[in-house]
């Protein structure tokens, strides 16, 4: 009997999940040390190199590669066969290239950036403040505002979120919606990586990414990605400037859900007053469950939110981004779900 009752706690999904759980803070870094190492890389080029090869390529001590090499093969990303190690599947697709959208570069930004601000978290829900922030100089509100303050630091945080963004966009750009859009405004359009796709898709469309000037600014400091012809930029701040004139649709991606209700309809209504009549709002970002007990990316984003980017804000359900749209005037609001990492998009038409 004692047998059977433990087969079935090991069994039990929500066991299993928390065994990992409670090992995986070490086990992201092993991960993210790995793709810094360019351990994922070298697998590719020579799958099947032995422990002296990957000694060779990363310069570590032998007892230290002995342990990652460990723990990465424990998650499954690293599978070793007889004295070789190759890339597991899910590897080779997400961590073995330095393509743009490579979880390399997002590995790498969430443990410079995010993951140190957890070990705050209890003090930051408890002050109801992203007390996180204080590792960071300045005095600006939002760890936004002062990532321009380190331009390198920035500029690795804007490599993450642009490939994240990469993972994520095509549920956005392929959507037949846009086919009749000729003038976008990308509020918080960062970099330009979602406008770039979008026009790339819709090639009538010209897309006007509006963002902080430093974020402007890392659009144009690669001089090996110039932006296409239908792509501007217009610097200045979503909430005390106004929105540039003339678009007839306007996309909020990843940029409402950093901010509290408030803030978000005041946006909403800045929209609703730029476009013409017939207009229509994209909001295109995570989407908890409707009851709000499911999403683990989007439960992620809510407390890194919290704890350090902006002191609230949340991957919102759909319903919620429904009826803001509604108290800002626009009608015919409906969501399309299921879109790639927990996504969604909302629409509207003024």
């Amino acid at each position: 009997m004692m047998g059977m009752v433990d087969a079935a706690r090991l069994e039990d999904p929500v066991r299993e999940r928390f065994n990992f759980l409670v090992n995986a803070p070490a086990l992201f870094n092993a991960v993210a040390t790995a793709a810094e190492l360019r351990v994922f890389q070298l697998l590719a080029g020579r799958p099947g190199c032995d422990f002296d090869t990957i000694r060779a390529a990363t310069g570590l001590p032998r007892h230290q590669l002995r342990v990652l090499l460990q723990a990465v093969c424990s998650t499954g990303l690293i599978e070793r066969r007889d004295e070789g190690y190759h890339n597991s599947a899910v590897a080779g697709e997400l961590l073995a290239s330095d393509a743009d959208d490579s979880w390399s570069h997002i590995l790498i930004g969430w443990r410079e950036v995010y993951y140190p601000a957890f070990a705050q978290m209890t003090e930051a829900l408890r002050a109801g403040t992203n007390t996180a922030l204080s590792r960071f100089p300045g005095d600006e509100p939002t760890l936004y505002q002062r990532l321009s303050r380190d331009p390198e630091l920035e500029a690795t945080f804007h490599r993450a979120m642009s490939a994240f963004t990469l993972r994520s966009v095509d549920g956005l750009v392929e959507r037949q919606e846009f086919r009749d859009v000729r003038h976008l405004l990308d509020v918080g359009g960062g970099d330009g990586t979602t406008s770039v796709r979008l026009v790339a898709r819709h090639p009538a469309m010209r897309c006007t990414v509006f963002d902080m000037p430093s974020v402007s600014r890392l659009a144009t400091a690669d001089p090996g990605r110039a932006l296409p012809a239908g792509v501007t930029l217009q610097p200045g701040d979503i909430f005390t400037d106004d929105f540039p004139t003339g678009p007839d649709a306007v996309l909020f991606s990843h940029v409402l859900e950093i901010f509290a209700a408030e803030q978000i309809l005041g946006l909403m209504r800045k929209a609703y007053d730029a476009l013409p009549d017939g207009g229509r709002v994209f909001i295109y970002g995570y989407n908890v469950s409707d009851d709000e007990t499911s999403g683990i990316f989007g439960a992620r984003l809510g407390l890194y939110f919290n704890v350090l980017a902006s002191g609230q804000g949340m991957a919102y359900p759909a319903r919620d981004y429904e009826r803001w749209l509604r108290q800002a005037g626009f009608r015919e609001i409906h969501t399309i779900g299921g879109l790639p990492y927990e996504h969604g998009l909302t629409l509207g038409t003024k």
